[in-house]
């Protein structure tokens, strides 16, 4: 498929010939309370010194999964679609105070234009952040009507899986759980000693040293920095755990550091440098793939810009050669994309063995030996009933 064949697939074909439009008729956007944690608060702060390393990861109410909202739009016949975002409270006035008076009445099947609109009514204060954040979840609540409506999965209207499965990686510090249960691979975190110069390097190569005898061979090793380290600290730690094959490393500069990635891709032989988790629609993806600042893009679907961005996204990737691996891939958010593509990639987990948590269990795809599945049911195939709602946002009720 050519890229403007790919691209001009996403909001046409929804509706019969002669059938009469849908409406928005109300659109409403609550915290998500997908993890029970919440940032650290003010006492919390005033406790540490001055110069505590700690002050450095103070990422708030707004960031990560802390920051997840839940996105829900009605239309006048009856479907609700829901699409998760994020930027918390902040996204959540952010749709309630504008975006909200610019869905009242229009066509939720007009994904594309739809989107345009809203970008562009948003980018004299938006662009990135908190605002693609919250359009994300408008985007995906919309695809969600428009699988409902037409009684099939979001995929089916890509044009159909080009693939069975996707291989999944696990996300956490428990290598053996991840393996068990039945992952091609393993991230792990924590490796935020940057600020304890040559010691925090010396125990981070260590670890992930220690963690390959873990895992064995065969499984990929990957390792998410969360933008804690610098340019020499990240050379240094690659070059002196070179023997443990890492598959790739996440983000170990700060999402602005263009110049420093782009180093990094050059002078990092023993690993490949994976970004995006926190960059923003095609045009923060086209600066990277501009200064060949990642070896593989990373963007994710409830914070990237949605579904009709991160397609967007996907056909850049494909044209520049670079691998998309989204972050939490293995939603059913970030499946009912990956399932659609051409090339190699991997499905982060999300939520798989986290038994209790059931808005995570929800969002999750089956996971096949190893392998996610492609979402199915119309939609998103995610049923937000009452008692989950009544839980996980209840603002909705």
């Amino acid at each position: 498929m050519t890229r403007r064949g790919f691209l001009s697939g996403a909001a046409t074909g929804f509706r019969a010939a002669g059938e009469r439009r849908l409406r928005i008729t109300r659109v409403r956007a609550v915290p998500l309370r997908v993890r029970g944690e919440a940032a650290a608060g003010p006492t919390e702060r005033k406790s540490l010194p001055d110069t505590d390393p700690a002050r450095w990861r103070q990422f708030g109410p707004f960031s990560q999964l802390t920051g997840a909202i839940l996105v829900e739009i009605c239309t006048d016949r009856g479907i609700i679609g829901y699409g998760m975002g994020g930027g918390g409270t902040a996204a959540c006035y952010i749709i309630e105070h504008h975006l909200s008076e610019l869905l009242a009445g229009l066509d939720p099947l007009n994904i594309q234009m739809i989107w345009d609109q809203l970008f562009a009514s948003t980018s004299f204060y938006g662009r990135r952040g908190v605002v693609v954040m919250a359009l994300s979840g408008i985007d995906l609540a919309l695809w969600d009507i428009a699988g409902k409506h037409a009684g099939k999965p979001v995929h089916e209207l890509l044009g159909g899986p080009t693939r069975e499965n996707v291989p999944g990686y696990y996300t956490g510090n428990d290598i053996e759980r991840g393996l068990k249960l039945g992952f091609r691979g393993v991230k792990i975190s924590g490796f935020e000693d940057a600020r304890r110069g040559r010691d925090g390097a010396r125990r981070a190569v260590e670890r992930i040293l220690e963690s390959r005898k873990r895992t064995g061979p065969e499984p990929l090793l990957m390792i998410d920095v969360l933008s804690a380290w610098d340019v020499a600290y990240t050379l240094d730690v690659a070059e002196r755990s070179a023997e443990a094959k890492l598959h790739f490393i996440e983000e170990p500069l700060l999402p602005d550091d263009s110049e420093g990635y782009a180093r990094l891709c050059r002078e990092v032989h023993s690993t490949r440098i994976a970004s995006g988790e926190h960059e923003a629609t095609r045009f923060g993806f086209q600066e990277l793939i501009r200064n060949r600042a990642a070896h593989i893009l990373q963007p994710d679907i409830t914070w990237s810009g949605g579904l009709t961005e991160c397609r967007r996204i996907a056909a850049m990737a494909d044209a520049a050669g670079l691998p998309l691996v989204p972050h939490r891939g293995g939603s059913v958010y970030g499946m009912t994309l990956l399932c659609t593509l051409r090339g190699q990639t991997l499905a982060e987990s999300f939520g798989t063995g986290d038994s209790g948590n059931q808005i995570m269990e929800l969002l999750t795809p089956q996971l096949e030996k190893g392998c996610y599945l492609p979402p199915k049911g119309p939609g998103f195939g995610v049923e937000f009933s009452d008692a989950i709602l009544r839980k996980y946002a209840p603002g909705l009720l």
